[in-house]
């Protein structure tokens, strides 16, 4: 999801992209409070509908997390590698 969002650059990617990917919601939740990316609800017309969507950016821990990455991370990586800095430690 990393490489994903990073590819989107400063306007972040949306949710629904993410989602289409095969992130879950609770990836990007993750990702949030690891502080490897930011997320931010806006509002966006679509016909005369208007809709409240979560746009996802990463953060410049996120870049450097990816970018130190000797292979590209996939999502169960990354998840595995949060989860474990997750563990209390005595």
């Amino acid at each position: 999801m990393l490489e994903l969002l990073a590819e989107c650059g400063e306007a972040g990617c949306p949710e629904g992209i993410l989602s289409a990917h095969g992130f879950a919601i609770s990836d990007m939740v993750e990702l949030v409070r690891a502080g490897l990316a930011t997320a931010h609800a806006e509002r966006v017309v679509a016909g005369s509908r208007k809709l409240k969507v979560a746009r996802v950016r990463i953060t410049d821990a996120g870049d450097g997390y990816w970018k130190g990455a000797v292979m590209k991370p996939t999502r169960d990586a990354v998840m595995a590698a949060f989860a474990k800095s997750w563990r209390v430690h005595d």
